[in-house]
């Protein structure tokens, strides 16, 4: 079957046909394309036609898909066990290998996914605390949590709104939107209700909002307000965490979150994501503490495997000067063929439309 086929069968089956809505191609006004294989820097259709692949699922394929190295370390992983619903050493290394990257952090929990991670780190922060709200961004994307799933209200810094049906008012009452390009919202909050809010969720470089790379002095000017007023600071890296560098976009602005959010890359293509923090905080979780957080498949022995030979694959030849020279060639290029900016960061890069700056 071609394309246009699996596509109407999966309606059948599937919601709207795909299990991600962003798979749905409608905003580029055509019907899914169904892949069978990938390799390197390639996808191939049903029809096996091949694409080059600038999006690499989203982030995780740093060193492109089904690389050698990771295939025999799932291959050699499966032959012993795909899931052990136990205690396994893979899990405590790649542990070891996130802490590497970030120093400034002592414990690391393994999750499933990027949004469980920022549920999780949200949850965290809230325990330590004693506080409930959350201060969250207008265009930054945290996943798709109830609490998260909010847009700004009419006023300066307002309680956020619900940005999706079912999820009700209750819900995102405790999330405040405020606007990082405008930290004047950002501190009337803090003024009006500082000693309510548990924690800064913050990207620290925006990559679904045009990839905006906020000043220095904007994310430093963060960090000096929360820690004014006792608020922790969650630094969602699940994109930028090991693509911007070693210590992520962290590293790239030499700040130092309570909590930092990972994914993508750390599961080398299998699910998998995790959330890293100052020792002290991650002790409020179970078992030590009175956080609860649990998963069946958390810290996935196959996801761990795929994972740790990526972490240490660019651990011992860093890729990233390399990967950020191509990616300013290739965006240049691109900008003059189209005509229009594109912005980059590291290995990330962005149309620029409008009058954005």
């Amino acid at each position: 079957m071609n394309s246009s086929e699996w596509y109407k069968l999966a309606c059948t089956r599937i919601p709207g046909g795909v299990n991600s809505p962003v798979r749905a191609f409608k905003h580029v006004g055509m019907e899914p394309i169904y892949f069978s294989r990938a390799s390197g820097p390639y996808l191939y259709d049903v029809d096996q036609k091949p694409y080059v692949d600038f999006c690499l699922s989203f982030g995780p394929h740093l060193l492109g898909h089904s690389p050698h190295a990771v295939v025999r370390a799932l291959q050699a992983q499966a032959e012993m066990g795909t899931s052990f619903g136990a205690c396994h050493p893979k899990e405590v290394d790649l542990a070891g290998l996130i802490l590497k990257g970030y120093p400034f952090l002592n414990k690391v929990r393994l999750v499933n996914s990027g949004t469980e991670a920022v549920m999780t780190a949200v949850r965290v922060a809230r325990g330590f605390t004693g506080r409930n709200k959350i201060v969250a961004f207008n265009g930054c994307y945290h996943g798709h949590s109830d609490g998260f799933l909010a847009k700004a209200g009419s006023g300066v810094a307002e309680l956020a709104e619900s940005s999706s049906k079912g999820v009700p008012q209750s819900i995102v009452s405790d999330t405040i939107i405020a606007q990082l390009d405008d930290l004047s919202s950002l501190e009337f909050l803090f003024a009006r209700q500082g000693k309510e809010i548990a924690a800064i969720l913050l990207e620290l470089i925006p990559a679904n909002n045009g990839l905006w790379v906020p000043p220095r002095e904007t994310i430093e000017r963060v960090f000096a307000l929360a820690r004014k007023h006792g608020a922790l600071v969650i630094g969602d890296e699940v994109i930028t965490g090991f693509r911007m560098g070693l210590s992520g976009a962290s590293g790239y602005y030499d700040v130092r979150p309570d909590i930092v959010t990972l994914g993508k890359i750390i599961g080398g293509g299998l699910p998998l994501a995790a959330i890293a923090g100052r020792g002290e905080i991650m002790d409020s979780l179970a078992p030590v503490g009175g956080v609860y957080q649990a998963g069946t498949l958390s810290g996935n022995p196959l996801a761990t495997a795929a994972g740790t030979v990526i972490l240490e694959s660019i651990f011992e030849n860093p890729p990233y000067r390399d990967l950020e020279e191509r990616t300013k060639k290739f965006a240049g290029q691109l900008g003059e063929l189209l005509e229009v900016p594109v912005r980059t960061a590291g290995s990330m890069f962005w149309f620029q439309l409008g009058t954005q700056t």
